[in-house]
């Protein structure tokens, strides 16, 4: 799934990293993240685990925060072959669950946590805020086709090199469909979840 290649990129990210660790540059990090044994319980991540991410995020981010401009600068080295910006904005929001312009480590860590752990439901969940865009609990079909415009941007021209311009339109047209059930026009959290178990099952 798009979903769990995604995920995959961003551990690799962090596991490439270097992790050697340096004390002195430990010294220096302005945003410290909470204690390793609460992100421990909270997450599904183990404590050794914990600490190679976190060497990993302190190397791509010495402050100890992500902002969506290096965010999308790290996003893009993964696909060279298209544009990666308008994805990796939809995926910086995710991440940046408080809202608040940067990811921490914490927020960091949740998100990978679901995104490789989680149950059935903790990673719909996370999609459908993910397609959510305005984060008014509802996907709109607008929303659907921003976001599949910018996979199809993001995986490049010379990855779809036959699609038509209206591609995206004419998956985001069938999708919705099948997910709008009472035909109101937007698509619920319980309609998004029943759909897309749907579609594992079958």
């Amino acid at each position: 799934t798009n979903q769990g290649k995604i995920s995959t990129l961003l551990l690799c990210l962090l596991y490439s990293a270097d992790t050697v660790e340096d004390e002195m540059e430990m010294a220096t990090v302005r945003h410290r993240p909470e204690a390793l044994e609460l992100l421990e319980a909270q997450s599904k991540f183990t404590k050794k685990e914990l600490q190679i991410l976190y060497r990993g995020f302190k190397n791509e981010c010495p402050s100890g925060v992500v902002n969506e401009e290096t965010f999308k600068d790290i996003y893009s080295q993964f696909f060279p072959q298209g544009d990666s910006t308008t994805y990796a904005h939809f995926l910086f929001n995710a991440f940046d669950t408080d809202h608040n312009g940067s990811v921490s480590f914490e927020d960091f860590v949740m998100g990978l946590s679901i995104l490789l752990r989680g149950t059935v439901q903790e990673k719909l969940n996370w999609a459908f805020n993910l397609y959510d865009i305005n984060k008014d609990g509802y996907i709109t079909k607008e929303e659907m086709l921003d976001i599949m415009k910018a996979i199809y941007d993001m995986m490049g021209k010379c990855t779809y090199p036959i699609l038509k311009e209206d591609a995206p339109r004419q998956h985001v047209e069938t999708f919705f469909q099948k997910m709008d059930k009472n035909k109101d026009g937007v698509v619920t959290i319980d309609e998004f979840i029943e759909s897309c178990q749907k579609v594992s099952t079958q």
